[in-house]
């Protein structure tokens, strides 16, 4: 591990060098997009603060060592400060088609959570065939919100119209039109919170034909605020990281997780077990990533 004072400019830079973006197996993608964040703000620095905290890893996560594989951190995507969301879904398409066109699997750092649909959009474009695993607090399933049909709060509803089956994983906070959309929509599962808390996980967590290959997308909200206070909107009665994890290795078993992110982490400063959560987070999908 590296000193505290120290600024990597890449993930687990205090482990691996950065890999060189033809030869890793991974891509770190930083997206520091904050357009439509509705409560609390900062999600903003919520990239940098997951590669600073990165520094403090250890090289393996139970036996994997997800950097000796290579991982590539991308420059930070970065837009003018008039930028519209179109315009930074562009530039995220096209950073995560950087990462599949050398047969890498790209991680996103957010930002806000509207950063998922660029990756769906680059994924369409290869026209790969995938599942969206959803863990949130938020369904994220609007049509529209303050006017906006790109508003982190319609995310998911834009995948979904995408064509991509989605399954949910920790809602509690949820309006009346998504769930009459979510419980209409043939290509939306949900397991909310409260079916998550019993003493067993249900036996079957995704649809028989749920497709095997999934792009995971984790909005750190989705942990309870007790575990998780940064980020903007905290919602109580979350998951446990045990609970959550759990989760993931079960989800994980049969199939391949293609793709990633980690989103809407609002750092708060001096409070940095939550940054590291979230950086802990993403090397255990990598992990779980790894071939």
């Amino acid at each position: 591990m590296q000193s505290p004072t120290a600024r990597p400019r890449h993930f687990l830079a205090s482990e691996f060098p950065n890999a060189t973006a033809a030869r890793a197996a991974f891509h770190i993608i930083p997206v520091p997009m904050e357009l439509s964040v509705s409560y609390g703000a900062g999600a903003s620095r919520g990239p940098a603060a997951i590669l600073d905290a990165s520094g403090q890893l250890e090289a393996h996560d139970r036996g994997i060592r997800p950097g000796a594989a290579g991982i590539h951190t991308q420059a930070a995507v970065q837009l003018p400060r008039k930028a519209d969301a179109e315009a930074w879904l562009a530039a995220i398409t096209a950073s995560v088609a950087r990462a599949l066109a050398v047969k890498a699997r790209p991680l996103i750092l957010g930002g806000e959570h509207t950063v998922t649909l660029g990756a769906a959009r680059a994924f369409a474009a290869a026209r790969r065939k995938i599942g969206f695993v959803h863990f949130d607090a938020h369904a994220d399933l609007r049509d529209r919100y303050e006017g906006s049909p790109f508003s982190h709060a319609c995310v998911m509803r834009r995948v979904v119209e995408m064509g991509f089956p989605v399954a949910q994983f920790g809602t509690r906070a949820t309006s009346e039109d998504e769930q009459t959309f979510r419980s209409s929509h043939p290509l939306l599962t949900a397991f909310d919170a409260d079916r998550l808390t019993g003493p067993a996980l249900p036996r079957r967590l995704l649809p028989a034909r749920f497709p095997k290959r999934i792009y995971m997308s984790f909005d750190v909200d989705a942990l309870d605020p007790a575990q998780m206070p940064a980020t903007g909107t905290p919602v109580v009665g979350g998951l446990f990281w045990r609970q959550a994890m759990a989760l993931l290795d079960r989800i994980a078993q049969g199939r391949t997780i293609v793709g990633a992110d980690v989103v809407e982490l609002a750092p708060i400063p001096g409070l940095h077990h939550a940054d590291f959560t979230a950086a802990q987070l993403v090397h255990r999908l990598l992990a779980l990533m790894t071939p």
